[in-house]
């Protein structure tokens, strides 16, 4: 068993309460308020524009030439490919790229990409690579568990977010997440490995805070 696994079994409580929350399943229902949903993919899209700065970051500490490559790879697709795709999907439920822009950070999305940036600039590779395989792996699960179940083709931009995540292609993606993490942990002593466990476990727990966030529709407390 690598380290993801062993990873995953451990924070296997909350992950399971991220597959099993109430957001998840109206996605997979079509039975989502699209209100809810509008609001996630406006936090969705800010949680983009600071995970491509981890990634550059992560980038700049990874030591081997194959994995600068593809992290530089999975940067410019993020950047390019990712976000003008992320724009058009916005567009389909009404909201402008002005609208867009103009999105502030809801309080958890802050302190999940505050986490990310922290590990990013002041920890290493592996400790990278540990804090984003939650987000990775735990779409994927979430996107051929839905997928598996049936998507709702009543509700057909539900069905596209489904398919991207149980797609060949993003599975692709999140396999090499793994299998880096179950290399950097393989090479990692136990004391290297306690804090990719640190970062790894609030993770888990920001992804069903991100959830919860959106069915809240979170609001930061009224200013003084």
């Amino acid at each position: 068993m690598g380290l993801s696994d062993d990873l995953r079994k451990r924070a296997e409580p909350v992950w399971t309460r991220s597959l099993a929350h109430p957001f998840v399943l109206g996605i997979g229902a079509g039975s989502l308020p699209v209100d809810r949903f509008r609001f996630y993919i406006r936090q969705d899209y800010v949680f983009l524009i600071e995970y491509a700065r981890v990634l550059a970051l992560a980038c700049a500490k990874a030591r081997d030439l194959p994995d600068m490559e593809k992290l530089a790879e999975l940067l410019h697709a993020t950047l390019g490919r990712e976000m003008t795709l992320h724009r058009a999907y916005c567009g389909e439920f009404g909201i402008t790229p002005e609208e867009l822009e103009r999105t502030e950070p809801a309080p958890t999305t802050y302190a999940y990409t505050r986490h990310l940036l922290d590990t990013a600039w002041s920890g290493s590779l592996a400790e990278i690579v540990a804090s984003l395989f939650p987000c990775q792996w735990s779409y994927w699960e979430i996107g051929t568990m839905l997928a598996t179940r049936g998507a709702p083709r009543h509700a057909p931009l539900y069905c596209q977010w489904i398919d991207t995540y149980a797609s060949k292609e993003y599975g692709e993606l999140a396999q090499w997440v793994k299998t880096l993490l179950d290399r950097l942990g393989a090479d990692a002593s136990t004391g290297e490995r306690e804090p990719m466990t640190e970062r790894f476990l609030l993770s888990s727990r920001f992804e069903h805070a991100f959830w919860e966030m959106a069915w809240t529709m979170e609001q930061w407390s009224p200013r003084t």
